[in-house]
């Protein structure tokens, strides 16, 4: 089994929001995630219609580099009521989890899959639920950026695998990313000069609209890489034939 770094709560204190009763109740004997609430948001100047809190899903991704060079993504996904719920196995009590699933991979730097497991501590069903996790071991040989969801609907979808687990696979690449930033993927801006020879363009440009080569953004942190719009090209093709331009 893999093991990792101790890490601290499961869910930090102010990150997501629950209703405060469930955060009077009592605990049960069995040890549950943290999900405490931060300040509501501020209401709009008109006035708002009264509301009650129902449901909360804390999803959670930590991600570890290790000595041998991998890295371990550990994602969670926990769901909690704002009052009581009833199950057909029984009442779970407000705050207490209905759903607490975890998925571990295990990846190389080329975010290729090499080891997974999956672990449920709360179900609905315990002892059916919590039956699939060595399943999600059809993981392994995945890359999270080849066509990766599609291939865990193909393995685990449906009645092949558990519907959270799966959901929460679908987080894992963008995590992944976003934890190889700066330590695997080259992510430099302007404030920080190239290294000489390197003339790779930075692994984040022409991913999301902020960053598209001829927006303001490129134009102001990545000088380097920033390309005129095809519109302004143009219009300066233009003026430069009509002398207007020096």
């Amino acid at each position: 089994m893999l093991t990792s770094p101790r890490r601290p709560g499961l869910v930090r204190p102010d990150f997501f929001y629950s209703a405060p009763a469930a955060r009077s109740r009592r605990r049960p004997s069995r040890s549950a995630p943290d999900v405490s609430s931060p300040t509501p948001p501020v209401a709009s100047p008109s006035a708002l219609p009264a509301r009650r809190h129902v449901h909360t899903r804390a999803i959670r991704v930590d991600a570890f580099v290790r000595d041998d060079g991998l890295w371990d993504i550990e994602a969670q996904l926990v769901d909690t009521k704002g009052g009581d719920f009833r199950l057909a196995t029984g009442i779970r009590k407000a705050g207490d989890p209905v759903h607490d699933m975890r998925l571990t991979v295990t990846i190389d730097t080329h975010l290729t899959i090499v080891a997974a497991r999956a672990e449920s501590p709360w179900v609905p069903y315990p002892g059916h639920c919590d039956q699939i996790g060595p399943d999600y071991r059809k993981l392994v040989g995945l890359n999270l950026t080849q066509d990766f969801r599609r291939h865990v609907r193909e393995r685990l979808g449906g009645v092949h695998g558990c519907t959270h687990i799966t959901e929460l696979a679908g987080v894992l690449p963008t995590a992944a990313i976003q934890a190889f930033a700066g330590e695997v993927i080259k992510t430099r801006d302007a404030s920080q000069p190239d290294p000489a020879g390197d003339d790779r363009k930075p692994f984040q440009l022409d991913r999301c609209h902020a960053l598209r080569s001829d927006g303001p953004a490129v134009a102001q942190f990545y000088p380097r890489w920033y390309r005129a719009p095809a519109t302004q090209v143009s219009d300066m093709h233009t003026n430069d034939k009509e002398g207007l331009t020096r």
